[in-house]
């Protein structure tokens, strides 16, 4: 591990902003990698299961979207804060920012822990999970719930770390801790007749358990070196630590909307979860099954989505325009043209990547039906990310929240339940809604990040806006 730093990354991204988007790409990519790796891996385990033990599974993702998106989104905006103020040169500004966010994190652990220990079953059957599906589903959330406290803090620290330019550290931690997630994976899930039944057979119950025990691990790391071995640029005093309304407020116009446009989308899924149960318990499988492929399509999108936030905010708040804005459309020009290819790929090979996971044709024939149509947008999906991401780095959260509420409540649900529930359409009209609502996302984002670069570029020959009032 490399030893505490003592001076920012500013200057080594300015000298060429175009590999350095790729020095803090590489590393998230292999990160969110690492972790989908994980999910695929997972998915594989539990699809060996049954087919009704992935269907318990996904009904839980609404709920851990809910809680990730709430962490991912104020992550982007302690991210973003950071990066600005040391692109100001603040450094104490930023080390409070990191504070800021540890509080944060402490409170949405405690909620969402109590949240679901004592209504986590209730809020499955609203969902619509109910029967066998409602057992499997409530035994892999009754064991998780335990292991959210450690997620939700290791996210903010990876969000402190991104800020302040540093993608190596945590996917180093993020590869260790997914490594022991799959080694634990079938021995707490399966019997292993044939190893001597050294395994614990706990089924979804045991993929939870493996979860828990690798996170808490990753947890711990993370705490050792930043608060132990003093890994980072950014210093923790939280002896000293003083609420300061105005950094919350510099990380909240930026998360807060983030985070409510990840609510959003979880509650999108739970709708379309609730829709798909009626066509049959292997369509929510497909359906599960096609996301953990969407999820690789757009692995390399979040990683330069992801390092797109740093950049801007370090070069917006170091007030370098050129830098700026070659960053910005290099960064989305490589964004369309990585998904373009990746989707082409996605359509000829679907039925291959979803035999992967599952051997049941019905689940297979779903899946491949999602991804055949989906795939047609997936190029356009990755700019709207992308402007997205740019314009939080730019300190503006609120066009992400925006987009995302006329994609999901707008569009996307409110056309699948017309379809579904009034006009009987079968399941692919579902993914018309989908694509619909793609569609008119990227319109929206593109030409709001258009007229967010004509305001910043008006400040090139003179001041920029304040980023916080002090």
């Amino acid at each position: 591990m490399e030893k505490k730093r003592s001076e920012s990354r500013v200057n080594f991204f300015l000298e060429n902003p175009k590999k350095s988007l790729w020095t803090l790409a590489i590393p998230i990519m292999f990160g969110i990698g690492i972790q989908t790796f994980y999910n695929l891996i997972d998915l594989l385990f539990i699809g060996k299961i049954s087919g009704e033990a992935i269907a318990g599974v996904a009904f839980n993702m609404p709920i851990f979207f809910l809680m990730l998106g709430l962490t991912m989104g104020l992550g982007s905006g302690v991210t973003s804060s950071i990066a600005r103020f040391i692109g100001q040169d603040d450094k104490v500004s930023a080390d409070n920012s990191a504070e800021h966010a540890l509080a944060m994190a402490g409170c949405i652990a405690i909620i969402f822990t109590l949240l679901g220990i004592f209504y986590g079953k209730s809020i499955l059957m609203f969902l619509g999970a109910e029967g066998r599906i409602l057992e499997l589903a409530w035994e892999y959330l009754s064991m998780i719930v335990v292991g959210l406290p450690f997620m939700v803090f290791s996210g903010f620290f990876r969000s402190i770390l991104a800020g302040e330019g540093d993608m190596k550290f945590p996917m180093i931690v993020a590869g260790l801790g997914t490594l022991l997630n799959i080694i634990l994976d079938p021995i707490f899930i399966f019997r292993l007749d044939h190893f001597g039944s050294v395994g614990l057979g706990l089924g979804v119950k045991g993929a939870a358990l493996a979860t828990v025990v690798s996170q808490s691990i990753v947890f711990i790391i993370f705490v050792y070196m930043l608060f132990v071995k003093k890994h980072s640029y950014i210093t923790f005093n939280l002896k000293d630590f003083v609420p300061s309304s105005t950094i919350l407020w510099d990380i909240v116009k930026v998360g807060m909307p983030a985070s409510l446009s990840m609510v959003i989308m979880a509650m999108g899924q739970g709708v379309f979860n609730k829709i798909l149960i009626n066509y049959s318990s292997e369509t929510v499988a497909a359906y599960q099954v096609a996301g953990r492929i969407d999820m690789l399509v757009f692995l390399p999108i979040f990683a330069i989505a992801g390092s797109m936030t740093t950049l801007v905010g370090m070069f917006y708040g170091a007030k370098e325009m050129n830098a700026l804005n070659q960053i910005i459309y290099y960064g989305i020009k490589c964004s369309f043209f990585i998904t373009l290819i990746s989707s082409v790929a996605v359509y000829f090979f679907a039925e291959n990547f979803s035999s992967i996971f599952t051997q049941d044709q019905e689940i297979i024939n779903v899946s491949v039906g999602f991804l055949h149509l989906l795939c047609l947008v997936y190029p356009l999906v990755s700019i709207a990310i992308t402007s997205g991401r740019v314009m939080q780095g730019l300190g503006n959260g609120l066009p992400v929240l925006i987009v995302t509420i006329v994609r999901v409540l707008g569009i996307s649900a409110p056309l699948a339940v017309f379809f579904s529930a009034y006009l009987y359409k079968p399941v692919e009209w579902n993914w018309y809604a989908m694509m619909t609502g793609a569609v008119t996302s990227f319109l929206i984002a593109i030409s709001w990040m258009r007229i967010e670069l004509k305001k910043v570029n008006n400040f090139k020959e003179g001041k920029l806006e304040p980023i916080i009032e002090r």
